[in-house]
């Protein structure tokens, strides 16, 4: 009887702690520990190309949030400290507190509307493709959708539920890590990748082989935004008031403009 008690008690306490951990912040929570540590903690995807990235010899950081981070964390008069994350470890980082927000042009996906709390937008991009030159199976955006041909997607990425849905005749390749899209784009295991616009300038700026496909008509145009963990108006409205201001006091342009990402400024 007495264990029988003692295993109920275990199993009590795992299930509050559960419930804690998945517990959306209290007001004011996440403002008030930045203020407190005078540190903002900054979610980045480093290999997400003029967004923030890692340069893979110097280790050096840029793209616009890169730039913008930055700008916040004078705004609220903190320093700044990255924590590496990605698209498909991006909800748990957020809600464990692992960081106090996402900064790398985090797609606002339906999937992701009800775990996380998001800002205006600040970028919006269409959907793009990448193939080689020398490839004879799509050589235009109709091309893609056609019996045969292997698409791939970045797994995580919105590109994922979106071609998904999308692809009636093609074969969807879901990429997952270590392996990329360009190396099996290069290997011909498949005959094209989809991106968005800004990863397609790394490659148009750094793979001679590369060939950009543009959308005949608008395919799926997503806004970016910041994303932070759900619960906290105080802290989603601190975030919010930063994006208003950049886009009014043209930080956010300047930024775009230095990267390569003025046609997909939000305004």
């Amino acid at each position: 009887m007495r264990s029988s008690r003692l295993f109920l008690l275990a199993a009590w306490m795992l299930f509050a702690l559960a419930l804690h951990a998945a517990a959306p912040a209290r007001a004011g929570e996440v403002a008030d520990r930045v203020r407190a540590s005078g540190v903002l903690r900054v979610c980045i995807w480093p290999d997400y190309y003029g967004i923030t990235y890692r340069h893979p010899r110097t280790g050096q950081l840029s793209g616009i949030d890169i730039d913008l981070s930055a700008a916040l964390a004078r705004d609220l008069g903190v320093t700044l400290q990255y924590v590496d994350s990605s698209f498909t470890q991006l909800i748990d980082d957020l809600r464990g507190d692992r960081c106090d927000v996402a900064m790398f042009a985090v797609g606002r996906l339906p999937q992701r509307l009800d775990k996380l709390a998001f800002t205006q937008p600040y970028l919006q991009s269409d959907i793009y493709a990448i193939t080689t030159r020398a490839n004879r199976v799509v050589r235009e955006w109709d091309d893609i959708d056609r019996p045969g041909v292997l698409v791939a997607v970045q797994a995580g990425t919105f590109m994922e539920p979106v071609m998904a849905a999308s692809l009636h005749r093609a074969q969807m390749v879901v990429v997952q890590p270590p392996a990329t899209r360009e190396r099996e784009l290069q290997a011909g295991r498949v005959d094209v990748f989809m991106t968005d616009f800004p990863y397609s300038r790394r490659l148009l700026d750094n793979a001679d082989w590369a060939r950009l496909i543009a959308p005949s008509r608008p395919f799926h145009v997503l806004p970016y935004a910041y994303a932070a963990k759900p619960g906290d108006a105080q802290w989603l409205a601190q975030l919010d008031a930063f994006v208003a201001r950049i886009k009014a006091d043209g930080r956010l342009l300047a930024a775009a403009r230095r990267h390569g990402l003025e046609p997909i400024v939000a305004r």
